[in-house]
């Protein structure tokens, strides 16, 4: 059930530890990846194995995009004939991988600051990022939650409600929309006492499901079909949630097959399957 909540009066490294890094990446990646269908080309029919491209690319995406990306692989795998493998986590955390040389073709984030930054660094092909979806905050009350009545924000910092889980803030743009949000509000000094920092939206989740928190900050795409209580939080109390995507620049890389995902993510098909898990979209073409 979503609703919306009264707001108030305020309305509003060393080249060892990398080649770690990437092994331990990837190894998480290869049991969190798509399924595995070949098929015809991207929109236009063109195949990627017939310009001789790896049939083969790696997505760091963000934990919010765990649910819809699985389905975009899918469906990517299926025009295309190639093979998508998702590796998700909070975007400052993938940033940091792409930084320190992780084998990654195409960069995922959950804001447009990330992806900026490592396209001034070179390690993003230019012209390759674009916002591909915005997101939306909500505050997930499980079921059975000692939270599920509350009226108003408010009701966060009364004493029934021992814990609030949201991903840090420093890695997790949801995190820090959700500290923006409270602050905004007048309760971040009082909620702050009882928040349970997530290492990115899933982990949060996961806290709030398994009775380790009454309640949880999460992007809507990760609260949908979970049950319980959904609020969602007025977009005028934090910075915009606008999530961006660019190609990564690396040698040995599938730049062509990854400049065909983004292309796959940003038009008519991708677009419709994040709309179906909740996200806002840009204008077409942003």
């Amino acid at each position: 059930m979503t609703t919306t909540l009264e707001l108030g009066r305020r309305g509003a490294a060393t080249s060892a530890i990398a080649a770690l890094m990437a092994a331990v990446f990837l190894s998480f990646a290869a049991c969190s990846g798509g399924a595995r269908e070949a098929g015809g080309g991207v929109g236009g029919g063109v195949d990627e194995r017939g310009a001789g491209a790896r049939a083969e690319i790696v997505v760091a995406a963000a934990a919010n995009l765990s649910d819809a990306f699985a389905e975009v692989a899918r469906a990517f795998e299926a025009r295309a004939g190639v093979r998508v493998v998702n590796s998700f986590g909070a975007t400052a955390d993938l940033a940091r991988q792409i930084e320190n040389g992780a084998p990654f073709d195409v960069f995922a984030a959950a804001d447009l600051t990330h992806v900026e930054r490592l396209e001034r660094a070179g390690l993003v092909a230019a012209g390759t990022a674009r916002v591909y979806a915005r997101g939306r905050l909500v505050l997930w009350l499980p079921p059975g939650s000692r939270a599920a009545g509350l009226a108003d924000f408010s009701g966060l910092a009364a004493p029934e409600v021992s814990r609030v889980a949201l991903p840090r803030p420093e890695a997790a743009p949801y995190g820090r929309a959700a500290v923006e949000a409270l602050d905004a509000l007048g309760l971040w000094s009082r909620v702050e006492p009882k928040v349970v920092y997530a290492q990115n939206v899933a982990q949060a989740r996961q806290f709030a499901a398994t009775g380790n928190a009454d309640a949880a900050f999460l992007p809507r795409s990760l609260a949908r079909g979970q049950g319980g209580r959904v609020v969602e939080i007025d977009e005028r109390l934090h910075s915009p949630v606008e999530q961006a995507v660019g190609v990564v620049i690396r040698a040995g890389g599938a730049e062509e097959a990854a400049r065909r995902f983004v292309e796959f993510l940003t038009g008519e098909e991708g677009r419709a399957i994040l709309a179906r898990h909740g996200y806002d979209l840009p204008e077409a073409g942003r």
